[in-house]
C-alpha cells in the first residue's frame, strides 16, 4: 500500500460518505512542507456532512488513527498529514536496495508486445537532428513499457522507395563510381541526387527518365533493384554506425518497400467492403462520419497507390505479425492528419484494433528559431555527436585530469547530452538546438544528472560501503526526505511517463532527484562518523540506483567517475 492509499484508507474509516478513491484523488501536496506532506481539503464534505468545512476538518483530524503517521492537524478547512519519516524511508530504502535496478519494475503489460513505428530515415539521405527525436523518443518510451512488462518491437520504417530512386539510378548511371559510393555513401549519393535534381530543371526529360526506371524498379527489373538493393545497404551501414553511437537498435528495418506486395490486398479489402469511392479519376474513402474533412485517397488517377495504402498494409501486417496491445507511431506533427485518416479508414475496414494505435507526434528542432529545412540549415548528426563529445571532453579533462577511460566517458556524456537534452522537453514544444547548453555541467542536463550519480559513487567508493540486505536503513531529517519521496514516486512516474507517452516526466524526475541530492550533499555530511552514517550512505547507493534507472530507460549512460 503506498502513502496516499494508506491515508485514503485512514480517512475512509471516519468519513464513509466518500469512496477511499474519491478521496486519494482529493489529496494534495501543500506547497510549504511545514504543512505536511499531504492534505486533504474538506470543502467537497461540506454539503453532505451540511457542517463547515473547518469543523469537519476538526472533527476528521480528532478521530483519525494517527499511530501511522507523525502527527495529524487541522488548519482552518484542511487536514494535513506529517508523514512517519522513519517508517517510510526504511522502507523505501530496504525496497530500492533489495530489488535494485527492478526497483519499480511492474507487470501491467504481461508480455504483451508494443509495436513502435520510428526513426524512418530516408535511404541516401544524411541522418540529421530532425530524425533524431522520433529516434530517441520511441526508444525511451520502448524502455519505458519494458519497465511495465510489455514487450517492445521497434520497427525503422525506413524511406526506401520511390520516385527519387529513379533520379538516382540515372544519376549513378551518369557520374557515378561503385569506389566513390563504398567510400563514402551517404555523401556521395547525396552528391548524385542533389546533381541530377538541378539537371532535371533545366532538362525535362531527365525526370522523364528517372520516372522509367523507377517504372522498371516497380516492375522488378534486375538491374534497376541490383543498385536500389547496393544503395539501400550502403545507406544501412552508415546509420547503423550511428544508431550504435546512440545505442539503439531495432527488430526490424521493414521500410516502404517491403510493403509492395502487400497493398493490392488494401484496396481489395476496401473494394469488397464498397468503401472505395471515384473522385475525379482517384480511388477515395469518405471519411466525414469521423469529422474528418478530406476523404483518403487511396489510389490516384494514374492507378499509383499513396502512403495511406501503404501505412493500411504496414498496420495489417504488424497486427498479424506481433498482434500488438498497442501500435506507437513515434513521427513529427505535421502528419497528424494523416494518421488520424489511417485510424478511420482502419476502422471503417472492421478493424476494431484501430483504437490501440497512437500518433505519438513532437514538436520541431529549430536552430536560431529558425525551422531547419533540407536546403541550407541542416544539423547534421553525426558532427554533432562528435562535436558533443569533444566538449564533454574538454569539461572532464579541466576536472579530472587523470580519470581512466576518458574518451569512453566523454562519449557517453556527449551523446547522453545530446539525447537527454531532447528528451527532457515535453515533446509536444520542440526546442531550439544549443550544443553549449547541452553538454553543460550545470543547469538542467544530462551531464548534471550524470555527474550526481558519479559524484555518489566516488562516496560510496569512499566509505567503502555496499548495503546489507538485511539491515534496516532509516532517516527523518528534512534534507533525506524530500530524496526519499522522489524514490517512493518512482513507480508512479514511469506509468505517468507511459501513459501520456512523455518520457520528459522521467528526465524531468531525474533532474529533481540529482538536485535533491546536491543539496542534501551541501547540507549533510555523510561521511561523518554518527549513528545515521550507515543510512545516509543507503540513501547515497539508492539515490545512485535510480538515478542511473532513470538514466537508462532514456537510453543514457551513468559513467561511475567523471
Amino acid at each position: 500500500m503506498n502513502t496516499k492509499e494508506l491515508i485514503a484508507a485512514e480517512i475512509a474509516k471516519v468519513v464513509p460518505e466518500l469512496e477511499q478513491e474519491n478521496i486519494q484523488n482529493l489529496l494534495e501536496i501543500p506547497k510549504n512542507a511545514d504543512m505536511g506532506d499531504l492534505a486533504f481539503p474538506a470543502f467537497s464534505l461540506a454539503k453532505v456532512l451540511r457542517k463547515a468545512p473547518q469543523m469537519i476538518a476538526a472533527d476528521i483530524a480528532e478521530k483519525i488513527d494517527a499511530s501511522n503517521f507523525e502527527k495529524v492537524e487541522a488548519v482552518g478547512p484542511y487536514i494535513n498529514i506529517f508523514l512517519d519519516k522513519s517508517k517510510i524511508s526504511a522502507d523505501v530504502l530496504g525496497q530500492v536496495i533489495a530489488q535494485g535496478s527492478h526497483y519499480a519494475d511492474q507487470n501491467i503489460g504481461n508480455g504483451r508486445n508494443i509495436a513502435f513505428d520510428m526513426s524512418s530515415p530516408n535511404i541516401a539521405k544524411p541522418f540529421s537532428i530532425g530524425h533524431l527525436r522520433s529516434t530517441v523518443i520511441a526508444d525511451a518510451l520502448a524502455n519505458i513499457v519494458a519497465k511495465q512488462g510489455y514487450k517492445p518491437v521497434r520497427i525503422n520504417h525506413l524511406g526506401d522507395w520511390g520516385k527519387q530512386f529513379g533520379m538516382l539510378i540515372v544519376a549513378y548511371k551518369k557520374w557515378g563510381s561503385e569506389e566513390a559510393v563504398k567510400a563514402n555513401p551517404i555523401n556521395e549519393l547525396l552528391q548524385l541526387y542533389v546533381r541530377i535534381n538541378a539537371e532535371a530543371e533545366e532538362d525535362p526529360s531527365v525526370d522523364e527518365e528517372a520516372r522509367e526506371w523507377f517504372r522498371k524498379l516497380e516492375a522488378g527489373d534486375e538491374e534497376a533493384t541490383a543498385l536500389w538493393q547496393w544503395f539501400r545497404d550502403e545507406s544501412l551501414v552508415e546509420f547503423n554506425r550511428l544508431y550504435d553511437e546512440l545505442g539503439v537498435s531495432f527488430d526490424s528495418y521493414n521500410g516502404e518497400a517491403f510493403y509492395n506486395d502487400k497493398m493490392d490486398e488494401v484496396v481489395d479489402i476496401l473494394t469488397e467492403k464498397g468503401l472505395l469511392q471515384e473522385s475525379q479519376g482517384a480511388q477515395v474513402v469518405n471519411l466525414e462520419k469521423y469529422g474528418i474533412e478530406h476523404p483518403a485517397l487511396i489510389k490516384k488517377s494514374d492507378g499509383a497507390t499513396l502512403y495511406i495504402t501503404r501505412d493500411l498494409a504496414a498496420a495489417l501486417y504488424r497486427k498479424r505479425t506481433y498482434d500488438f496491445a498497442k501500435a506507437i507511431y513515434v513521427v513529427g506533427n505535421e502528419q497528424s492528419a494523416h494518421f488520424k485518416q489511417l485510424k478511420a479508414v482502419l476502422k471503417e475496414m472492421g478493424y476494431n484494433w484501430s483504437d490501440d494505435m497512437t500518433h505519438v507526434a513532437f514538436g520541431l528542432v529549430t536552430k536560431n528559431g529558425k525551422k531547419l529545412t533540407r536546403k541550407g540549415n541542416v544539423i547534421l548528426l553525426e558532427p554533432t555527436i562528435a562535436e558533443a563529445v569533444n566538449r564533454a571532453q574538454a569539461q572532464i579533462e579541466a576536472k579530472n585530469p587523470n580519470l581512466p577511460n576518458k574518451e569512453a566517458i566523454a562519449h557517453a556524456v556527449g551523446v547522453g547530452a545530446i539525447k537527454f537534452y531532447d528528451l527532457k522537453t515535453d515533446r509536444m514544444n520542440g526546442y531550439d538546438f544549443d550544443l553549449d547548453a547541452m553538454v553543460s555541467f550545470e543547469g538542467e542536463t544530462g551531464p548534471y544528472v550524470q555527474y550526481a550519480h558519479a559524484r555518489i559513487q566516488s562516496i560510496l567508493r569512499k566509505a567503502d560501503f555496499t548495503p546489507s540486505a538485511d539491515a534496516t536503513y532509516s532517516l527523518n531529517d528534512v534534507e533525506s526526505w524530500e530524496i526519499i519521496k522522489l524514490l517512493q514516486d518512482f513507480p508512479r512516474i514511469i506509468n505517468r511517463a507511459s501513459d501520456n507517452f512523455e518520457p520528459s516526466i522521467v528526465a524531468k524526475f531525474a533532474i529533481s532527484l540529482a538536485q535533491a541530492f546536491n543539496k542534501y550533499y551541501a547540507h549533510t555530511r555523510i561521511l561523518d562518523e554518527s549513528p545515521e552514517r550507515d543510512s545516509r550512505l543507503a540513501l547515497c547507493y539508492a539515490t545512485a540506483t535510480v538515478l542511473k534507472e532513470a538514466l537508462r530507460l532514456l537510453g543514457v549512460e551513468a559513467p561511475d567517475e567523471m
